[in-house]
């Protein structure tokens, strides 16, 4: 080649439509300062953490399927190496010269933070500018929360970046093939009903949510009974980048603007069920925002009075009887079981799940949260570790709530619907005794073990630790900061250590959520 490569790194945008790096790094070969190769990197180490899986591996590379034969549309086919990435960067510009790095900005696990540290060090050392883009509305180096979501209404109201019309086909044999899981080493992780990974996936599912399944989102979402199919299920597009945010807020608010001048059938509940969705946009950001500011989230209580309050390792019979869906109670043990076969559950599960592994097993927040990231395959460690602390009582801000996992069931599956589904070793228990087949006179006849614990007893006993650290003083002083650092400016967050005057008041309504 006798010009140097604008390289375009694609991670977790796998896209060509409102993808600013691919277009203006086009742009940049327009103007003559060399042709685009289109790059992804298989990372090994990356793929070997303890938060990572073949079930998202599997939606990965189907989405790099898709999108190479997309470039390849365009001209240049995705080039696909497997390696440590600056050393895969720095053996392509000894090769080849590379005239400039072109990624989006990645708020993602500590692991993908120190990498992305070695590939800054490597590009200032080779004189190589690295332009990224903002994905997601997550601001780098913010100074303060107040004014947030005006600038996340902007950015999100940019207009979408076209992709490029064409890439020249660049000479030499450049590699394309795309590992399988097992080519990675990934232990097997069967997912039967997994969404499938692409863009043209994301965009059938955005179109079936915004004009048929959507119109009772904000009342269904709740229970996994109704949620499968009344939540958008955006989620693992969203983390790997199949489709855009701001794709997304866009075609939601088009939709709602239609709604408001049409005369549909139910156009009063579809205006509030897509109002509702569109402020879990702003949710998810939110909390991604919370680990770009303070990354050891992901490792350490965000609020440190609450270090030693778990044991540092967990209890192996309890961490093993709720992984697999066996602590005894049926609601919490088929919502398991659910996520082990789809991959995906509603969030209000989700903070069950993490909930009673906080408070009444009594698990460090590490363990239980790495196998709850590894089974979603929507595993976003923005919004990850900042929920499993919320929902363990660390955060020092967050109201305490301590699910009952009898009263959940009661309530969002009430006839055992979604119990039976999932535990076939209770489908001749009545509905009655459905959520506590232990008091049925037949139960030594089940095939299913009694309770791990006393729900009763355990989340008192949860609460009491907890409310013994939230009266020390030094716990306020402490949790006005983080309040001051991480806490909305909108209302709708439960926080107990906003200052007066702020605006920040504790929600009256419980627990946010997050179906996307």
């Amino acid at each position: 080649m006798t010009q140097p490569l604008n390289v375009v790194w694609f991670k977790r945008d796998l896209r060509v439509a409102d993808h600013r790096p691919l277009t203006l790094a086009a742009q940049a070969a327009m103007a003559g300062t060399g042709p685009v190769l289109p790059l992804y990197i298989v990372e090994p180490d990356l793929w070997r953490q303890p938060d990572a899986s073949a079930r998202q591996w599997k939606f990965a590379a189907e989405s790099l399927g898709e999108l190479q034969l997309v470039l390849a549309g365009l001209g240049q086919p995705l080039c696909v190496v497997v390696g440590e990435a600056a050393a895969t960067l720095d053996r392509l510009h000894r090769l080849h010269g590379i005239a400039a790095l072109w990624s989006h900005e990645e708020t993602g696990n500590g692991w993908t933070y120190a990498r992305d540290l070695a590939v800054k060090a490597w590009a200032r050392a080779a004189a190589v500018p690295w332009h990224e883009a903002r994905q997601f509305g997550v601001i780098r180096r913010i100074r303060s929360r107040s004014g947030w979501a005006r600038a996340w209404d902007r950015d999100m109201a940019e207009p979408i970046t076209l992709p490029p019309v064409m890439l020249p086909p660049l000479a030499g044999d450049w590699p394309t093939h795309i590992p399988t899981s097992a080519e990675l080493g990934l232990a097997p992780d069967p997912c039967p009903h997994r969404q499938r990974g692409g863009r043209s996936a994301a965009m059938t599912t955005l179109d079936s949510f915004l004009y048929q399944r959507g119109r009772d989102y904000r009342y269904r979402m709740s229970s996994p009974v109704t949620a499968f199919d009344a939540s958008s299920r955006l989620s693992p597009h969203l983390a790997w980048g199949t489709i855009s945010m701001r794709e997304v807020a866009q075609a939601n608010w088009a939709r709602m603007r239609g709604l408001k001048t049409g005369d549909e059938p139910g156009a009063q509940s579809w205006r509030a069920s897509l109002l509702s969705f569109a402020g879990r946009q702003h949710w998810h950001c939110h909390f991604m925002q919370k680990l770009e500011d303070e990354p050891r989230i992901e490792f350490e209580n965000l609020h440190r009075a609450y270090d030693g309050l778990r044991p540092d390792v967990a209890d192996a019979q309890r961490l093993a009887a709720w992984s697999e869906g066996n602590t005894g109670f049926p609601f919490v043990d088929a919502c398991m079981r659910a996520l082990n076969q789809h991959g995906w559950i509603n969030f209000r599960m989700r903070a069950m799940l993490m909930s009673f592994a906080s408070y009444h097993l009594w698990l460090p927040w590490r363990e239980s949260g790495l196998h709850l990231a590894r089974k979603f395959v929507d595993y976003e460690a923005g919004i990850h570790w900042p929920q499993v602390q919320m929902q363990s009582g660390t955060t020092g801000i967050n109201t305490v709530r301590i699910y009952n996992p009898l009263k959940q069931g009661y309530d969002q599956d009430p006839t055992g619907q979604f119990v039976r589904a999932h535990l076939p070793e209770l489908a001749s228990v009545p509905d009655v005794f459905i959520h506590e087949p232990w008091r049925w006179d037949r139960a030594s006849s089940l095939s299913y073990p009694p309770p791990i614990v006393d729900n009763a007893a355990a989340a008192r006993a949860a609460r009491d630790a907890l409310h013994g650290i939230r009266k020390r003083a030094d716990h306020k002083t402490a949790a006005r900061d983080i309040v001051d650092r991480h806490g909305s400016r909108k209302t709708g967050m439960p926080m107990t250590g906003a200052r007066r005057g702020t605006g920040r008041k504790p929600a009256a309504t419980g627990q946010l959520t997050l179906d996307l």
